[in-house]
């Protein structure tokens, strides 16, 4: 029996066992693979490619992505490029937007589909690195004859995907490589890289939908991923990033409202004053803080008397 043929008889046995499906994600792709997307492993198929007119647009409505992922990319490409890898960056869609590829892995990568304008959803070319990472929605690792297709079973991926200031999938970074001699452990190191670089992309993001605004670092619990909050110069948040979301209980409904960033952390206030003096003993801080602690010069800048500054302070207890 040929590879391509054990492979297939492999990935129908496994996706036909309801238990195998349960305790592997990789399992559990096949079976949709079969059940949803209607492929057999046996196919030799490889991914559409968009036309022009397609693939501009496809990058038109993702620019803020690619404009925040570029340096990235290019900084990661620098140190796994000459190791044989290709990078693609692609929409939630899984259309890869941006690559990039050492010249002399050019031909092994574009007979794979490893390119700009392919299609790597898991309806398209089956269990993939970038295809379950986008319908699983978390980092996926499909190492060689873990891919659905038979034809795809000489290739290694790793995935992560990226979210936007909402907390929805908005793409995903992938590495990948033809090399028959890289093993798991060496991929595991790749797979690190690759987590670490789409937060650091989701962080962009967010920074970019939120400009001017302050951003709070949520402390992290357990959790490993990007957790941060935008907040106002009134202390009201203005968004939060999925992690964020999660720790604190927070959707779209209830950040329109409008939250006080120390309510939804729980902050414990060094006072039980009214939220009014404290706003009056945060104005206080910051004036004395900008003159450096002259009385007279933030007087001056708050258009009160020394005396009543010093009153205000004597009260609210600023020192």
């Amino acid at each position: 029996m040929s590879n391509d043929a054990a492979h297939a008889n492999h990935v129908y046995e496994s996706a036909n066992r309801s238990s195998a499906a349960a305790s592997s994600p990789i399992v559990a792709s096949w079976r949709r693979c079969m059940t949803m997307h209607h492929l057999t492993p046996e196919e030799n198929r490889k991914p559409i490619f968009l036309s022009e007119a397609e693939f501009r647009r496809a990058r038109d409505e993702a620019s803020a992505l690619l404009a925040e992922s570029t340096d990235e990319i290019d900084r990661i490409f620098s140190t796994v490029g000459r190791a044989g890898c290709c990078l693609l960056l692609t929409d939630a869609k899984g259309v890869a937007l941006e690559r990039r590829g050492a010249a002399g892995d050019d031909d092994d990568f574009r007979k794979a589909g490893l390119w700009s304008g392919a299609l790597w959803s898991e309806a398209s070319v089956g269990t993939n690195g970038i295809g379950t990472a986008l319908a699983d929605e978390r980092p996926a690792v499909v190492y060689r004859d873990q891919h659905f297709f038979s034809s795809n079973i000489n290739l290694s991926c790793t995935t992560a995907p990226i979210r936007d200031h909402r907390g929805q999938v908005t793409g995903a970074l992938d590495i990948s490589t033809c090399r028959d001699d890289i093993n798991e452990l060496t991929f595991s190191m790749v797979t690190q890289t690759v987590r670490d670089a789409a937060q650091r992309i989701e962080g962009n993001l967010f920074r970019r939908a939120f400009p001017g605004a302050r951003i709070l670092i949520v402390p992290p619990g357990q959790s490993t991923m990007l957790s941060l909050l935008a907040v106002d110069q009134d202390d009201i948040i203005l968004g939060a990033t999925r992690a964020a979301r999660l720790a604190l209980r927070l959707d779209d409904a209830r950040i329109a409202q409008g939250i006080p960033a120390s309510d939804a952390l729980k902050e414990e206030r060094h006072d039980k004053g009214s939220d009014l003096m404290e706003a009056e003993r945060a104005a206080l801080r910051r004036v004395l803080a900008r003159t450096n602690g002259n009385v007279t010069q933030a007087s001056e800048l708050l258009g009160i008397s020394r005396a009543t500054l010093h009153r205000k302070m004597k009260k609210l207890s600023v020192h």
